[in-house]
């Protein structure tokens, strides 16, 4: 049986919109044509009138939002939404790309305002959005967690709700409310996902025990309704 589906390396992830290709530190000769071909075309969709200073408002509005991390995360869908796919991709990439590989983009015959802005972008925004996207490609672990039960009354209707703690390796902790259905789908879903990889070391028998009382005790409270 294979195992789960484990992720190319963060260096490997960078493709600037070429097919199958990844971006290493150096470019090659096939690898810099395709590299300047990308930033023509990216140049030429944000050629359009205002589109220059909608890109940098939209990259201000992510750097700048509370909710950072889930902004990054949609950061290359709403960037191609405005440009176009393989343009959103490139300008992803070329934020993130090493430096070598950006010092590139000077030979690039493209408008002088283009290449100032992606100077800019790649200075002003670059380091953050790479941090978090490796960061959401590499999460922290967990090394500890709590949860907790609450009634919350929704348009007079009381729905129990569960409060879910994780405290992260630097001990930041986070917190989830939402309703006990969807933490119950959770608990599925990892069942689901972990089980057919489970091998007799990895969990106690102390834990089996808890499942099997925990789904008894649901299906206890849940057949009443029948």
């Amino acid at each position: 049986m294979s195992g789960p589906a484990v992720g190319p390396e963060p260096s490997q992830r960078v493709a600037l919109g070429i097919a199958g290709a990844t971006i290493a530190a150096m470019l090659d000769h096939e690898e810099k044509f395709l590299f300047k071909e990308e930033i023509v075309h990216l140049a030429n969709a944000v050629a359009e009138p205002g589109t220059l200073d909608n890109v940098e408002d939209l990259l201000t509005d992510v750097i700048t939002s509370p909710r950072f991390d889930s902004e990054v995360f949609t950061l290359e869908r709403s960037l191609q939404v405005m440009l176009g796919a393989r343009a959103g991709t490139t300008l992803v990439g070329l934020l993130t790309v090493a430096p070598e590989v950006f010092d590139e983009v000077a030979e690039v015959r493209i408008p002088p305002e283009v290449h100032e802005r992606l100077v800019a972008w790649r200075a002003r925004f670059g380091l953050a959005i790479d941090n978090a996207l490796n960061f959401l490609n590499n999460p922290d672990g967990i090394q500890g967690h709590n949860f907790a039960t609450q009634i919350a009354h929704v348009e007079e209707r009381r729905v129990l709700q569960g409060r879910l703690t994780l405290v992260r390796y630097n001990n930041e902790p986070q917190f989830f409310v939402a309703d006990a259905a969807v933490f119950l789908g959770l608990i599925a879903d990892v069942l689901d996902r972990l089980g057919p990889y489970l091998e007799p070391d990895v969990i106690d028998a102390e834990t089996v025990s808890r499942l099997k009382d925990g789904i008894q005790l649901v299906e206890r409270k849940t057949s009443a309704r029948g």
